[in-house]
Formats: structure tokens, sequence, C-alpha cells
């Protein structure tokens, strides 16, 4: 950590030249004595990486930036406030404390927490922020989480944990087990200090895989912003035997979109098929993530295309927690079908259809955007067709 990155004159600079060409400070003579335009550079793209996603460390002054890589790795201020509205208590330990945001977050519900984080440098730079941020109930101890409760025997409320891949799995869906830390391997370490345990993980992990993975299991949360899932959370409590709770949001600016069932309830129920009828609907990425195909059709009183598609159907439109449209034309897929719709521009979505989209763009010449949305699907009856929507 290059602490004249902090100087008055620096960071009036930093906050000035955050949206500049990186390319054109990096080809500059150094412009500050002990600072190389590298590290400039890197606290300058940073911050402009934190606009959106971190925009209370954007607007604070004497913020210091790790790396990019860091600042795309951690939780957003959406994801981070959701996380906190789910645990209170006196006390936390962040077992992989990373830059801090979940820590920043967490600290307004706990009355203090424990961030350890094995990076010398980001645990530094988190010590930092927090007190740039006026969080005092912070304590950055540079060290491995899992290090430090097996040297020490004190208890929390609760864990947070946020396992990252080993490098040998980078870019491949990845089991617990492959990952730092070893969860599984220390479930039994973790409640011995505590009885409460917040998993964070990738969306890229599979829920079932996980519930085996996994001890005491009380709810899953499957967490997107804007319908993209971000993140997947598994709260434990130490002793839990009942049915797991699964619950899927959806996060904007403005607004929460949640939709919850019992594993048990998806399990048992049984769906109910129809051929399309006036309005089509689609679930948002965190319903579709969560498994909760035939629940959401049954809350809502829907009819589901085919077993496999998960799209849903109903006479009268209704309030829904993903897409909604007006269906204009069910046709079965061909060529010929195709040309029918006249069609040189539209937004397209395959459910259960043996082509790629851009397989069918390229096949059928459509470019994307417009008005139009053409879904490309197999019905109950293992037909293919077109259904010619617009935004309802």
């Amino acid at each position: 950590m290059n602490k004249t990155l902090l100087n008055t004159g620096v960071q009036n600079f930093i906050k000035n030249n955050w949206n500049t060409d990186i390319v054109s400070v990096l080809l500059q003579k150094p412009i500050f004595e002990g600072i190389s335009q590298k590290e400039l550079a890197e606290q300058l793209e940073a911050k402009k990486k934190c606009k959106d996603k971190l925009p209370t460390w954007f607007n604070t002054a004497n913020i210091y930036y790790p790396n990019k890589l860091n600042i795309e790795q951690t939780s957003s201020e959406l994801t981070a406030n959701y996380k906190s509205s789910l645990i209170a208590g006196k006390t936390l330990l962040d077992v992989t404390g990373g830059y801090g945001v979940d820590s920043y977050f967490f600290s307004k519900k706990f009355e203090s927490i424990l961030h350890c984080e094995i990076n010398k440098e980001l645990s530094e730079i988190a010590a930092h922020n927090f007190r740039m941020l006026g969080q005092n109930n912070v304590q950055c101890i540079a060290t491995n989480g899992i290090d430090y409760l097996e040297k020490n025997e004190q208890r929390f409320d609760w864990f947070y944990i946020d396992p990252s891949r080993r490098d040998d799995t980078q870019g491949k869906v990845f089991k617990l087990k492959d990952s730092l830390p070893n969860l599984p391997f220390h479930l039994k370490l973790l409640f011995d200090r505590t009885k409460q345990i917040l998993v964070k993980t990738s969306p890229l992990l599979d829920i079932s895989q996980s519930l085996k993975e996994l001890e005491f299991v009380k709810e899953i949360h499957v967490v997107a912003v804007d319908n993209d899932v971000k993140e997947l959370l598994y709260i434990l409590e130490y002793g839990f035997e009942e049915v797991v709770t699964i619950k899927a949001i959806n996060l904007t600016k403005n607004k929460e979109t949640p939709f919850s069932f019992k594993l048990n309830e998806e399990q048992s129920t049984i769906s109910e098929y129809g051929n399309p009828q006036h309005y089509l609907y689609e679930p948002n990425s965190a319903i579709l993530k969560s498994g909760g195909f035939k629940s959401v059709g049954k809350r809502f009183g829907l009819k589901k295309l085919h077993q496999h598609s998960h799209l849903y159907t109903s006479q009268a439109l209704i309030d829904f927690p993903g897409r909604r449209f007006e269906i204009q034309k069910v046709l079965p897929y061909s060529k010929k079908t195709i040309k029918e719709l006249a069609l040189t521009k539209a937004n397209v979505t395959i459910r259960n259809f043996p082509m790629s989209v851009a397989e069918i763009r390229k096949k059928h010449k459509i470019k994307d955007g417009g008005e139009a949305y053409l879904f490309f699907t197999t019905a109950m009856d293992e037909t293919r067709v077109i259904i010619s929507c617009k935004r309802a």
C-alpha cells in the first residue's frame, strides 16, 4: 500500500480524472514523486469501476482502491446490503474478508466485526477505508480466517464466508470442496465456534450439489441484480433439520422482487400443462436458478407449456415476478413460417429448443432488437413452435 497516493494533490487528481483514458496516463512521465504511472492508473481504473457498483466508496474522500480484479470480485453495494438484512447480532467473523464491502454493511447490524484477510496489503487497504467510511467497529487482521479459528477459542454469533475457487478450477463449475477454504472439510471447526453461518458462493454452483456437501442448511437465497444472478447465499444453523426454504430475489436500485418456496413444496407439486393462451410469462433469472419451476406456476395459477420449457401462460394478465408478454401468433417452427412473420429484427429467446440464439439469427437473418419478441420453444405435444409476442 503506497500511502503517498493519499496525499491531497494526488487525491484531487484521482477525483478529477477517474474517467480519463487509462492508456494516456500510462504513457505519460511520472506526475507525482514516489508514485509510478501504473499505480496511478490502477487507482483511476478501480475508482471508475466503483462508480455504479460501490457508490459509497466512489463518493467518499481518501478511499484507497485495490487492483481492478478485487473490485470485480467483490460484492456490489446492492447485494451486500441485502446480505446485511438477513442477519444481525453482537459479533461476526468475516472469514474471507477481501476488500471489506460485506463487512462494512454487516458492521451496521453488529456491535463488532473481525475481518480476516490473508493478503496483507488488501487487509491494510480495507482497514484504512473503514476509517474513512466512519466504521470504527471493524477490526482487520491480516491472516487466514481458518488459521485464526484454529489458534483461538473465541466464539462468534455469526460467521460469513465467501470461498474462492482454487487456481486449478478457475473458469470451471466447481464444488464447495474445490474451494478455498474447503468449507465441507472445516464445518466441524466452524460449528465449534458459532451456531450460525452465512455462506456466499458463485451462481455457477449447483444448488442440489451444495446441499449434499453442507449440513444444517436453513435457507438458500438466489440473488439477482437487474435479472442477472450474482450470488447464492446459504444460511446454516447448527442443529436445523427441517425443510429448506429457497428465496429467489431480483434487486434493482428501487425495488426488490422476492419469490420463496419450500424445497419439499417444489418436489411434491404437480404442474398443470397447457397450450399458449393470451399471455406468456418468463420467470426472472433468480427463480430460474432456484429451480422453483413447478412452485411458481402453481402459486400464480399458470399453465406450463412443457416440462422443460419453463414458460407459462394464462388467459388474463396477472402480476408476475418476471417478463410478461401478450401473444400475437403461435406458429409451427419452419423456414416458411418465419418468412410469414416478415421480421428482420426481433428479440429472440430459446427455451427447450435444439438451436442457439446465434444459430437462429444466422439461419433466418434476424437482427437483434426492435419491439418484437420471438420465443423458440417446445409445446406440450413435443412440437417445435415460435411464439410471437409484444411486451405486456
